[in-house]
């Protein structure tokens, strides 16, 4: 996994590849980066008995003028490209706040931050 600061509990590598690759299709409409890469995505957990994928993500800021359908967006892609996973809710937290540190080396040579 190229994300250090992501928790998952998927014990299965290439189920979690899936959901990531998944995620990466997901871009922040403020910024062209895909939201894994700019460090959105917090937690990744499934529910073993259910195949429901939960995840916590943030937003860059909390005025994010697609706050309110973003969440639905990611549920849906992950829905319509990881066959495995039966249902997907997620959850916008705040805490940690997101800062620029959480993004991946790609997402700061793509935003030339170097």
């Amino acid at each position: 996994m190229s994300h250090n600061l992501l928790t998952s509990n998927l014990n299965d590598n290439a189920l979690e590849q899936a959901v990531i690759d998944a995620l990466k299709l997901v871009y922040d409409p403020e910024i062209p980066v895909n939201i894994y890469d700019l460090g959105l995505i917090y937690n990744l957990k499934i529910d073993a008995e259910t195949d429901v994928l939960h995840i916590d993500m943030t937003l860059t800021a909390p005025g994010c003028p697609v706050a309110q359908e973003f969440p639905e967006m990611v549920a849906d892609t992950v829905r319509f490209n990881v066959a495995e996973i039966k249902d997907v809710t997620v959850e916008v937290v705040w805490d940690p706040p997101w800062t620029m540190e959480r993004m991946t080396e790609e997402a700061k040579l793509q935003l030339n931050m170097f």
